[in-house]
């Protein structure tokens, strides 16, 4: 009795601890949110600062120095990325998601001071691209940081990854509800309510920090607007055209851009952000507000106001805006390709609110009520965000939070704007602006719905669960011996029980002869699967990564190891998900079987001279639909299988249909010296009772009946 009593007295205990360590984990999300509000402060200060230095310079007609500025600026932002960091190049939301799908949420505290560096040299220069790519990445490389800090697991890493990613979001454009439908819809793909409360929490404590630092003025601002007349559904039907067509203009310049060739040559690479730079500081010469993220003409088309240029020029004809939106796709494209550092949300937004504005000019010569441009801006801004990032919901919501909107009135609009667009795009370019950047780089994130067959199966069920190990300590040739004795090209090295890295014959073959150790030549860091991670994001990753193998360390304690996962484990998995594939699709169709309302067991007797008397079951071409499931032969009873050969007189019990049932009795008549099969042709009840039920003939051969 005390074992019992013992452990009851514990469930208290047990359900405390969880509550505290759930606390923790919030305290810690809150944590990140702080970081990442901090992070993206500094990053809008800076960029507001150079801004307000070159952009007099940009606009002075006297003296073009922009064809300085920017050149420079895209320059310095890629020597960073070229010399100390890659992964600061682009976007940065691509590289938060691919930090999650290939490296388990592990990104280096580097990316952080180098992120903010390289797009406050893009974007204050004059660059055309967005700060709130970047600051996602900055945010997602926050939470990875922090959660490894503190050796969460990698579901919590992920979560706290998203998270720093929404949080990004949130504090940017001071709209934490905007961060969190971002990094739910945008970054993890998934609306899984484990990682729900991490980003809440971040994207809050975010948004405050930046708030508090910069200011409570909304990034863009709109007014309230309402949809006047039902008809004007058709208008927003046709805006949704529009948007769609500029929308898939932008993806194909950008997927144009990215496939260029790249200088092979080491000290010519320069070139590349050199040339985009003077292209597009041409095009802000000749269009000023194409300069850097271009977030006041955005309010202005948003707020329905007269649309000036910098230089004073009114400029309100509906033409002029829709080449100021093919401007903006043009010069956004050249700088995000340019190995420079910028995101296309921000120039998204721009872009769509361009193409309502101009749209809404255009209808209201021959519309017959009056049209408010900035409420087609707004609709347009938000469509065509859904048209480029494939994230309709996202869309819908973020207009009513970032644009400070206080009631609905637009909701109607805002649906089938987004609904369509995003539809449409589907069917002329089938990546958004970050799954093409992704694929660029080797990776194709799934989309939600889609399910591979490897999904069903986790790397805990086919790993190796006692690998072959080496130490630091150990010699290269003992790591050769026991490379060779385990038959595989890479061992994962451990000091006592935790994972250091991982050695392969490649790094023993690069180190020669000498007394060199494992700790010497490992490769550090390795990337990391854990075992409930799906067997297809294991392979991916792989593929990724260019290795055959990947170490299996523990959900709550990172660093140990408790397997490996091997391509020869990826097969097996493999056909152990196609055999359960195929057992699931039989059940299916015995199911559908059974439940046919036609569907029941009967019995015949194979007449003499039938096509199946004296033929093996195998060899008889069955009607769909039916199942054989015993033979008796005069008073022996068989189950049958493929080797069994029928005889004339057997009767057969089968459950399948009623016109199966047809079908199989006209075969087994064919080619008999009397059409006899259905003599035996008795339904019989459901659970399988062997008895004939009333109506049949007795067989004259066997008195006593079936």
């Amino acid at each position: 009795m005390t074992k019992p009593l013992e452990s009851i007295r514990r469930l208290p205990a047990v359900g405390m601890l969880a509550e505290r360590q759930m606390g923790g984990f919030l305290a810690i999300s809150a944590l990140v949110g702080v970081g990442v509000g901090l992070g993206a402060a500094a990053l809008i200060y800076l960029v507001g600062w150079l801004e307000d230095f070159f952009l007099p310079l940009a606009i002075d007609e006297g003296h073009p120095w922009i064809f300085l500025t920017v050149p420079t600026g895209l320059l310095v932002a890629w020597f960073i990325a070229k010399r100390f960091a890659p992964e600061v190049a682009g976007d940065g939301v691509p590289e938060a998601v691919a930090a999650l799908e290939v490296h388990g949420g592990r990104m280096h505290w580097r990316t952080i001071p180098l992120k903010i560096m390289a797009t406050a040299a893009t974007v204050g220069t004059g660059g055309s691209a967005g700060r709130e790519g970047p600051i996602v990445q900055v945010g997602a490389a926050v939470g990875s940081v922090i959660s490894r800090r503190f050796r969460l697991g990698e579901d919590q890493v992920r979560s706290l990854v998203a998270a720093g990613a929404g949080a990004g979001i949130g504090a940017t454009f001071n709209a934490p509800i905007a961060g969190m439908l971002f990094a739910l819809e945008v970054i993890l793909a998934s609306f899984a309510v484990r990682h729900m409360s991490a980003i809440v929490i971040a994207s809050i404590t975010a948004a405050v920090t930046t708030r508090s630092i910069i200011g409570s003025q909304l990034a863009i601002r709109a007014g309230t607007y309402g949809l006047g007349d039902p008809s004007e559904l058709v208008l927003y039907f046709l805006l949704a055209l529009a948007v769609v067509g500029v929308g898939v203009l932008f993806l194909k310049v950008l997927e144009r851009l990215v496939t260029l060739p790249p200088i092979k040559s080491r000290p010519l690479q320069f070139l590349r952000p050199l040339i985009s730079g003077l292209l597009v500081a041409a095009l802000i010469f000749v269009e000023p507000r194409l300069f850097g993220t271009g977030q006041a003409t955005t309010n202005a088309l948003l707020l329905g106001e007269r649309v000036s240029s910098i230089t004073g020029d009114v400029r309100e004809m509906w033409w002029v805006l829709i080449l100021l939106a093919v401007g903006k796709v043009v010069a956004t494209s050249l700088t995000i390709t340019s190995g420079a550092s910028g995101g296309a949300f921000m120039p998204s937004l721009f872009i769509g609110a361009a193409v309502g504005s101009g749209f809404a000019r255009l209808a209201a010569e021959f519309w017959p009520t009056e049209i408010e441009p900035g409420a087609f801006a707004v609709v347009g801004m938000a469509g065509l965000f859904a048209v480029v990032a494939r994230a309709p919901l996202t869309s819908i919501l973020i207009v009513f939070e970032v644009t400070g909107a206080r009631d609905y009135q637009l909701i109607l609009p805002l649906m089938l704007t987004a609904t369509v667009g995003t539809f449409l795009a589907e069917r002329f370019h089938p990546d958004s602006v970050y799954s093409m950047a992704l694929k660029h780089k080797g990776i194709k994130v799934r989309q939600t719905g889609q399910i591979d067959l490897l999904d069903t199966i986790e790397v805990g069920s086919v790993m190796v669960r006692t690998p072959e190990v080496c130490a630091p300590g150990d010699t290269l040739a003992d790591a050769e011996r026991r490379l060779l004795h385990a038959r595989t090209h890479g061992l994962p090295v451990v000091d006592g029980a935790r994972l250091v890295g991982v050695i392969t014959t490649s790094d023993v073959a690069r180190a020669g002869p000498g007394q060199m150790t494992v700790g010497d030549v490992m490769t550090e860091r390795p990337s990391t699967v854990v075992p409930s991670t799906p067997v297809s994001t294991a392979l991916e990753r792989m593929a990724v990564l260019g290795v055959g193998r990947l170490p299996v360390v523990s959900e709550r304690e990172p660093e140990r190891l408790v397997g490996m996962f091997r391509r020869e484990e990826a097969v097996r998995a493999y056909h152990e998900a196609l055999t359960a594939s195929t057992d699931a699709e039989l059940h299916r169709a015995r199911l559908a079987q059974r439940t046919d309302p036609g569907a029941g067991y009967y019995e015949f007797r194979v007449p003499p001279g039938s096509m199946a008397d004296g033929r093996a079951i195998r060899e008889v071409g069955w009607p769909e639909g039916s199942t054989l499931v015993s033979i008796r032969r005069e008073r022996e009873v068989q189950v049958p299988t493929g080797d069994t050969v029928l005889r004339r007189g057997d009767v057969v019990t089968a459950f399948g249909t009623l016109a199966s049932r047809d079908r199989m009795i006209q075969r087994l008549n064919a080619g008999a010296d009397e059409p006899t099969a259905e003599i035996w042709l008795e339904e019989i009840e459901a659970q399988g009772d062997a008895g004939t039920l009333d109506g049949g003939p007795p067989d004259p051969a066997q008195p006593d009946g079936p």
